[in-house]
């Protein structure tokens, strides 16, 4: 399709989305609960007279279908965005600004949201689309796992698999990113977002009086001596190439400057980019955790969460998103990210079943150095970032391989 007309198409729509996407961000769900965003969603689908089944992944997800012009049953291209927001008071200040008390969208989703909505209405008026394209509507990115319960609940097997039209041969998701500048686009081949995994740790110790800590076994000491030994876990046991993050980000025990309590606990996250490590990791935790704390008197229990795999992109479609990139933004505004990011992504689960690319939509205003970052109260998404949003989803779903 010619370039213009693609864009003057966009260009068309943009006020109408724009309008969407401040009642999304003015009516924030959190995860599993955006039944108004999900029936919004399917106000638009039927306007636009796209096939859709809603109800899946615990209720509140949605997944469409728009056939290619041909015809002709083949693997589609998927293209997903996530709906839900977060447990975040706004100080946007801003006209559309939440009217939901303690909840806000922080982190996007309702950019994302109408990004893909924008995909739908542009798709429809075409008269040539060379593949199928189905559109998932994702709740719960924001750890609930919203992705795998999608892909559980079949939305990339097409109609006989439980979700609707031909099945998804590849899929492409974006993520607005508020360090890159507005009308840029970036991903890169292989890992993009680390594994995220969690870890709950009690301490069971023998508390007592403070004066009289040889006749305790204190678990507070324990847990210190735990916390500095987890370092050890990237600085001296994962490859130096490789990378990988320890965080213990809670630790609390006692209720008195003079008694040794029977309990310490600690909690943290474990971030990898491989699953030799994110497994290497997990297994000296256990390793060190019991064995410090059996050498101090203690016992330890562990709660493991396994987290979001890592977002890992295929090599293939990484070159062909930064290729419609160089023709969508120009090349200056096309960036192959040279580092992932430590940050997870629920888009993961999609790339464990079909080729799938994800990639960064730039939203710092123009002129401005910088903005609010993700899950921060003053973060607001960039309606300008809309329009390449679009075009990178349409040009993506056009393209044939």
């Amino acid at each position: 399709m010619d370039n213009e007309l693609l864009r003057r198409t966009i260009e068309a729509e943009i006020a109408g989305l724009v309008a969407i996407r401040h009642d999304l961000h003015a009516h924030p769900e959190l995860m599993f609960q955006e039944h108004r965003t999900s029936k919004r969603i399917c106000e638009e689908l039927d306007a636009l007279g796209i096939e859709y089944r809603a109800g899946l992944a615990r209720g509140t997800g949605v997944v469409g279908y728009i056939p290619a012009t041909d015809g002709q049953a083949k693997q589609g291209v998927g293209l997903r965005a996530d709906m839900d927001a977060l447990p975040i008071v706004e100080s946007t200040g801003k006209a559309y600004a939440s009217t939901m008390p303690g909840v806000m969208h922080a982190c996007g989703h309702d950019g994302h949201t109408t990004i893909l909505l924008g995909a739908a209405r542009v798709l429809m008026k075409l008269e040539e689309r060379p593949n199928p394209v189905t559109l998932i509507f994702q709740p719960a990115e924001e750890g609930g796992a919203g992705g795998e319960k999608m892909c559980e609940d079949g939305a990339l097997l097409g109609k006989d698999g439980g979700g609707v039209g031909d099945t998804v041969g590849r899929v492409f998701g974006l993520h607005g990113w508020p360090t890159l500048e507005a009308g840029t686009v970036g991903t890169r081949p292989g890992p993009l977002l680390a594994a995220t995994d969690e870890f709950d740790i009690e301490i069971q110790g023998t508390g007592g009086h403070a004066a009289y800590p040889h006749l305790c076994k204190d678990p507070i000491l324990a847990a210190s001596q735990i916390v500095c030994a987890l370092q050890s876990l990237v600085s001296r046991e994962v490859m130096p190439q490789e990378a990988a993050v320890c965080t213990v980000s809670q630790f609390s025990a006692g209720s008195a400057h003079n008694i040794i309590p029977d309990v310490a606990t600690i909690a943290g996250t474990m971030r990898s980019l491989s699953p030799a490590t994110r497994t290497l990791m997990k297994d000296r935790l256990f390793e060190i955790v019991h064995q410090i704390a059996r050498a101090m008197g203690c016992q330890a229990s562990i709660d493991w969460h396994d987290g979001y795999p890592v977002t890992r992109n295929d090599a293939e479609l990484a070159e062909l998103v930064l290729g419609v990139a160089r023709s969508v933004v120009g090349a200056e505004k096309t960036q192959l990210i040279e580092h992932p990011t430590m940050g997870g992504e629920d888009f993961a689960y999609y790339g464990n079943h079909v080729p799938a690319c994800f990639f960064y939509l730039g939203l710092v205003p123009r002129g401005a150095q910088s903005m609010a970052m993700l899950h921060q109260p003053g973060f607001d998404f960039n309606d300008d970032a809309i329009g390449p949003g679009i075009e990178m989803m349409c040009r993506l779903a056009l393209t044939k391989i």
